[in-house]
């Protein structure tokens, strides 16, 4: 299916038989539409951390960082994981249909005269996500180095089947495993060998039912410009109070205030599955709305993800979805749906 300007399979076997394979062995993800944009030169840290909502010149070389970028009343405009490759370079990565937006944001707050170089190497370096409880071990067969010690979080520079890669322990899924960055012409030998060491080839369909498990959100579905980090649970990902943060009196306001909403985690416990739109209701009342939901083949029931007032949003609220004209019994639940062994 079309996906962002990119052609994108939706499932290349069963969504459930992927999704099981990610949970119990290793998953493929050609994650390539995703944007690479790489920032260099004395004032790349500055020009960052004043539009990405975690302190990017404290990070250290080879740290991976989540964040979200916000506008100036602090609704957000993407989610991004900011890596940092040197004293002076950095690689964002934006989503696919967001990449465009982010750079015209960035671009309009860099300040005149400032030294950095901003590259598009999104054509250029492909991304392949190899997740799962075997995930590690498979590619760290391929590496010409001891990849065993990247932690969490953590990314370096290393050979792994005979290219060199910028090899992440980063992913959407909830289970462990690395992100590969590879010349894009390397690619495909990346993935085969990768197959050939049983790994799974998984689509969008699986890659989606796996993160909303993980109580990851989706940018377009689970946040936008009407939604701000504290209504998404994302307050830990913001540090408001930087000197210079385009979005820090809003959200310093947002903080202090409060907020009358919040997304909360929900479990149908009677027969149905909530799609993105169905109203959440109190009785006769609407009180919110879906803004992710489905199937879990791994927990075996349906579970969603919406907007709702304070009060409705404890561990335990009975509320329910309305599915084609009727209310479906629902109750909240606390976030991650799944959560991998630490073991795994």
């Amino acid at each position: 299916m079309p996906f962002a300007g990119w052609e994108m399979p939706v499932r290349y076997d069963s969504i459930i038989r992927e999704a099981e394979a990610v949970r119990t062995n290793a998953g493929l993800f050609d994650v390539s539409h995703m944007g690479r944009v790489e920032f260099e030169g004395p004032g790349a840290a500055s020009l960052l951390d004043s539009v990405l909502s975690v302190n990017v010149q404290g990070m250290r070389t080879g740290r991976a960082h989540y964040n979200v970028i916000c506008d100036r009343s602090g609704g957000i405009i993407d989610d991004c994981i900011v890596y940092r490759l040197g004293d002076q370079k950095f690689l964002l990565i934006p989503n696919a249909s967001n990449t465009d937006v982010v750079l015209d944001w960035i671009e309009s707050h860099r300040p005149d005269n400032e030294e950095t170089s901003i590259t598009n190497v999104t054509s250029d370096i492909a991304m392949i996500a190899c997740q799962g409880p075997k995930a590690r071990d498979m590619v760290a067969s391929l590496a010409e180095s001891d990849i065993s010690k990247i932690r969490p979080f953590r990314a370096r520079r290393a050979t792994v089947n005979g290219v060199k890669t910028f090899l992440a322990r980063t992913g959407y899924t909830g289970e462990d495993g690395f992100e590969i960055m590879v010349p894009s012409e390397s690619a495909a030998a990346m993935w085969e060998s990768l197959m050939e060491l049983g790994a799974a080839a998984c689509g969008l369909g699986a890659r989606d039912v796996l993160r909303l498990e993980a109580g990851l959100l989706l940018h377009g579905n689970d946040m936008d410009t009407s939604v701000n980090p504290y209504e998404a649970a994302l307050e830990r990902f913001v540090d408001p109070d930087r000197e210079g943060y385009v979005a820090g009196d809003a959200l310093r306001a947002i903080r202090d205030d409060g907020v009358s909403r919040k997304i909360a985690a929900f479990e149908m416990t009677e027969r149905g599955i909530a799609r993105p739109g169905y109203s959440i209701m109190d009785g006769e009342n609407r009180i919110g709305s879906v803004t992710s939901g489905g199937p879990s083949p791994t927990l075996d029931t349906n579970i969603g993800l919406g907007y709702v007032p304070i009060a409705y949003s404890e561990p335990g609220t009975r509320i329910s979805v309305e599915i084609r004209g009727r209310p479906v019994e629902a109750e909240i639940r606390t976030l991650p749906f799944y959560r991998r062994s630490r073991s795994a």
